[in-house]
């Protein structure tokens, strides 16, 4: 079980602002799944990788391929109260879920 975040390299987020919104995709993703992978997952270590993502739309992109496989998956929109625009797309959490099932998605993104 793991989980992937993908965060966007195009929008300039400070480290911080960084961290924060992958904090707020990982918690949103796992609060979606069911509760034998939240269970699975925690008791698993809650494995977890970021990654780079390139654009907005590659970020929903892939949350439509996850959709349509049954993973759990959530995008992150800021508030805009520091950095960046009201509603700008951050993030993107896939999983909880099986490590293949994750790969699928994201397995050929970079690390971040």
């Amino acid at each position: 079980m793991k989980q992937a975040i993908v965060a966007r390299t195009d929008i300039g987020m400070g480290q911080g602002k960084l961290a924060a919104q992958v904090a707020h995709a990982s918690l949103s993703a796992y609060e979606k799944a069911d509760s034998q992978r939240q269970r699975q997952w925690k008791d698993g270590g809650q494995k977890k990788v970021v990654l780079k993502g390139e654009s907005e739309r590659q970020l929903h992109e892939l949350s439509e391929i996850a959709d349509g496989q049954g993973v759990p998956n959530a995008l992150i929109r800021d508030a805009g109260h520091t950095q960046l625009e009201p509603g700008t797309v951050t993030a993107l959490a896939v999983g909880p879920a099986a490590d293949d099932r994750v790969d699928r998605i994201t397995g050929d993104l970079s690390l971040f």
